[in-house]
């Protein structure tokens, strides 16, 4: 029986660190990272999640600011605290510390839709969908930017996950938009186009913050702006779901 795919499917796969390489077919159990049976990105002790976590904040503002290509592990690595050797403990290539930036951002957006359920009163449960994914623009909007950079440019490094995973789940959540509005329980709507317009309001307030800012001088950084944003978006959007 197929499974409806779950946040996890989309957390960032770890390199093997060069230690593991060279005992093949031996359990990895150097300290920084490993591969378990699904295939998730672990960091094995809290210090590691903690690097890792830094390592990722600080390649997060490089690679939305300078590209893949303009970035430098040299400069990451002293942006979050560490030598170069020490980042590639935990990442062995510029490309792959880009991909789990990305894959991280995804999985931020993605567990607060996998949450989106059935059982949860329809209205309530994208209220709250809502809420948490302008918050992730607030809170992480570099990570925005580079999403968005990525997708423009092709998906090169996230196209699997996209057509795979993401759509999986997209596609089991569209089924419950579905099953709601056929209970009565929301509007006619068309289920992918609801969630198509709460990712373009939502992350808008991240990758156009420039634009956002020369016309009111303000960004989600503001607390009197971000609550004015989180309820002129709920109002529109509800208005269009909610039963007539």
């Amino acid at each position: 029986m197929n499974r409806e795919p779950t946040p996890d499917d989309f957390r960032p796969i770890a390199p093997e660190t060069p230690a593991a390489r060279k005992r093949p077919g031996r359990a990895k159990t150097d300290g920084a990272a490993t591969r378990d049976a699904s295939g998730p990105f672990r960091a094995k002790t809290r210090v590691g999640e903690a690097n890792v976590e830094r390592i990722l904040e600080a390649a997060t503002e490089a690679f939305s600011t300078l590209g893949l290509h303009g970035a430098r592990i040299d400069d990451i690595a002293a942006a979050a605290g560490m030598s170069k050797p020490n980042l590639l403990y935990y990442f062995r290539t510029k490309d792959l510390l880009y991909t789990a930036v990305l894959e991280t951002t995804l999985e931020r957006w993605l567990v607060p839709l996998g949450e989106m359920d059935d059982a949860r009163d329809p209205i309530e449960a994208i209220t709250d969908y809502v809420a948490r994914k302008l918050e992730a623009s607030r809170l992480y909007p570099a990570a925005s930017r580079l999403f968005a950079l990525e997708i423009l440019q092709g998906a090169p490094h996230l196209g699997a996950m996209l057509s795979g995973p993401l759509k999986a789940l997209v596609d089991a959540k569209t089924k419950t938009i579905e099953r709601w509005i056929a209970e009565g329980r929301l509007a006619p709507i068309e289920p992918l186009h609801l969630i198509f317009s709460i990712w373009a309001t939502t992350q808008h307030y991240a990758d156009f913050a420039f634009q956002i800012r020369a016309l009111t001088g303000r960004d989600l950084s503001d607390d009197a702006f971000y609550r004015r944003s989180h309820d002129a978006l709920l109002a529109i959007l509800l208005r269009g779901i909610v039963p007539r």
